[in-house]
Formats: structure tokens, sequence, C-alpha cells
């Protein structure tokens, strides 16, 4: 009986543990979500305003 209760605890605290892993990990991943979205707009409205579309092949690029 008592070799059951210590498995329970035990798969208790790896539960516990996993779970705040997986929170953490959630909040990691809605940071670095909305960072690429800002980074996607601040390009988007970078492009915008340079007028430039793709780059076509017969122009010179920007470093030239």
């Amino acid at each position: 009986m008592q070799a059951l209760e210590e498995k329970i605890a035990h798969l208790t605290r790896t539960v516990d543990d996993l779970s705040d892993t997986i929170a953490r990990q959630q909040g990691e991943i809605m940071m670095l979500t909305r960072r690429v979205q800002m980074l996607m707009q601040r390009e988007a409205e970078r492009e915008a305003a340079s007028g430039s579309g793709i780059y076509m092949g017969e122009e010179r690029p920007p470093h030239y």
C-alpha cells in the first residue's frame, strides 16, 4: 500500500511540474507570437512607405 502511495505522490508531483512547464511555455509562445506580429506589421508598413515591392531581377538591389 505504501508503494502505491509513493507512486501516486511521485506522479502527482510530475503532473504539477509538467503543468507549470506548460503554463510557462504558453506565456513564452504568446509573447513570441506578439513580437512576430509586431515585426510583420512593421515590415509591412516599411514596405508600404518605401513603395518598393518585390525584387523582379531586372532592378539593381539597394546595396549597389
